[in-house]
């Protein structure tokens, strides 16, 4: 693949009149977009994080100590979807605004407007979610999946929830649009579908699963807006409805969000991983076939949730083995990941650690997927806490460490500075020892048979939830080792060069991209 380098030596050149504020406000070019994305992102984590600090300290030991049983169905409901829907996809959504147009060759986003809006509807929207817990009734007390009859009990912040989470989708939908349209018809010349970085790939396959999963959340959640004011009975047993509608509904988004949240992170780090290795992804076309496989597949699997709902054997069968299916575009990724390392010239930089670390810990998480997609087996295991030990070990050292991953790779990219290579060692390190002390007792207790989202617990549970709380705190507190590094970058240090993890292919594979929008005034309308 030949390579062309991509002039930084002003990465903020030319930003029109617009100064202070106001150019973060009305800017529609797609790093300062991306800037913006990350840095919400990175608020948030902190936001989910403290409650998710509150749930494990309340599970210290057993008793009611700190909060009132019904703040912590809020906390675990809350702390789900802030992570979810204001930490995780924003990441990913502002890796793919920096490197997407970058990477293909393009000014900018296909529409920088709708770039900007899908942005600001962010803050708001998650400003309105948190602002439930301040009204009456407290926020949502469901599980973020929002089960009726349970989410039809809240209080008056339930329609300020259903009506957040229809504006993260818009934003979500929108930056999709704009994702497809740009890598569709924004690619530069002899840049060919089967030439495009695989991080590309992933948001490609990414976004057209956000466009047909969004909507059906966005349905399911007005049903249940319906149901509670409108006088409807979609849900309710009482006037001719089914609970369990609600369940098909809510999982026919749920599994596509799960790949939604985890082939970026593929993407990721089939970009760190060759340049470490100092070779080229091995098996790339069959990468691409398995990110596609995976697209499709995740859109036949959602009822592997709903095992115990009394569904026809059949069902069972059907979704069991679609689920195993799934499995193995997955395992192709891994397998090609080994054997891009293998006998490559490897170094160990913070964003290899990373990369590896997501490797050995992503593959536990989907061992663990494997084995609750046998129907017996999940009977024993659903609602227990070896689901959230299942489903923490594919978002956290899976999702989140590839994203540390990429914001370690990309830095001196972003900022023109090296980032301090020791302290990012010793934030992976923290990081890796403390995620598992908090995550993999947590099997042992669903094994054992505790039950999740409760705030008590029978004694037998003690010693492995202490366990777990302290690593909680302590993986929460390494991470502001993170913020002090990305700081210090940001402000200065080793200047960067233009081959700064020496590899022959140089930083990143781009080609030369003309200049980007940077204002309204500049942004092309679309006819």
């Amino acid at each position: 693949m030949s390579v062309a380098t991509h002039d930084h030596s002003d990465e903020h050149d030319a930003h029109g009149p617009e100064k202070g504020l106001m150019r973060w406000i009305r800017t529609t070019n797609h790093k300062d977009i991306g800037t913006l994305y990350l840095l919400f992102a990175l608020v948030m984590l902190f936001v989910g994080g403290l409650m998710a600090l509150v749930i494990r300290a309340e599970l210290f030991q057993p008793g009611i100590q700190f909060v009132n049983p019904d703040f912590f169905n809020q906390m675990t409901t809350m702390h789900a979807l802030i992570m979810v829907f204001g930490m995780i996809m924003p990441a990913f959504a502002g890796f793919a605004n920096w490197m997407i147009p970058m990477m293909i060759g393009a000014p900018d986003m296909a529409l920088p407007r709708m770039n900007n809006w899908s942005f600001w509807l962010l803050p708001f929207a998650g400003a309105m979610l948190l602002a439930t817990l301040l009204m009456p009734g407290g926020g949502p007390a469901s599980g973020w999946t929002l089960y009726p009859p349970l989410s039809l009990q809240a209080g008056d912040g339930f329609p300020f929830t259903i009506f957040s989470i229809h504006l993260l989708g818009i934003s979500s939908i929108m930056a999709s649009i704009n994702i497809i349209v740009t890598i569709l018809n924004m690619r530069a010349p002899g840049m060919t579908l089967m030439k495009m970085p695989m991080f590309v790939w992933t948001w490609l396959v990414t976004a057209y699963l956000l466009i047909g999963a969004m909507p059906v959340l966005a349905g399911g959640v007005t049903m249940l807006l319906t149901d509670q004011f409108f006088g409807t009975s979609f849900f309710q047993a009482a006037g001719g409805g089914d609970p369990v509608l609600f369940q098909h509904i809510f999982w026919f988004f749920g599994h596509p969000e799960v790949y939604i949240i985890i082939l970026p992170a593929f993407g990721i780090v089939s970009q760190i991983i060759p340049t470490f290795s100092r070779k080229r992804l091995f098996g790339y076309d069959s990468m691409v076939y398995a990110t596609a496989s995976i697209g499709f597949l995740s859109y036949i699997v959602w009822a592997h949730h709903m095992f115990t709902v009394g569904m026809p054997l059949a069902g069972e069968l059907f979704f069991m083995m679609t689920t195993m299916l799934i499995a193995v575009p997955t395992a192709v990724k891994v397998f090609n990941w080994i054997s891009t390392m293998w006998r490559g010239s490897l170094t160990f930089e913070t964003p290899m650690l990373f990369a590896i670390g997501f490797l050995f810990m992503f593959s536990i998480g989907g061992f663990t997927g494997l084995m609750m997609a046998i129907v017996p087996l999940d009977f024993q295991y659903h609602d227990t806490y070896f689901i959230v030990a299942h489903f923490h070990y594919v978002l956290v050292p899976g999702a989140l460490f590839a994203a540390l991953g990429g914001a370690y790779y990309w830095l001196p990219k972003w900022t023109g500075h090296m980032y301090d290579e020791t302290l990012g060692k010793w934030h992976f390190w923290l990081s890796t020892i403390f995620v598992n002390l908090l995550f993999f007792p947590q099997h042992f207790l669903g094994l054992a048979g505790m039950p999740r989202r409760i705030p008590d617990y029978a004694t037998q549970f003690t010693d492995w939830n202490l366990v777990s709380s302290i690593g909680a705190f302590g993986f929460g507190f390494a991470q502001l080792l993170f913020v002090w590094i990305v700081v210090q970058c940001a402000r200065g240090g080793q200047k960067a060069t233009s081959q700064v993890w020496d590899h022959p292919e140089g930083l990143e594979w781009t080609v030369p991209s003309p200049a980007p929008y940077h204002t309204f005034e500049e942004a092309p309308l679309v006819k």
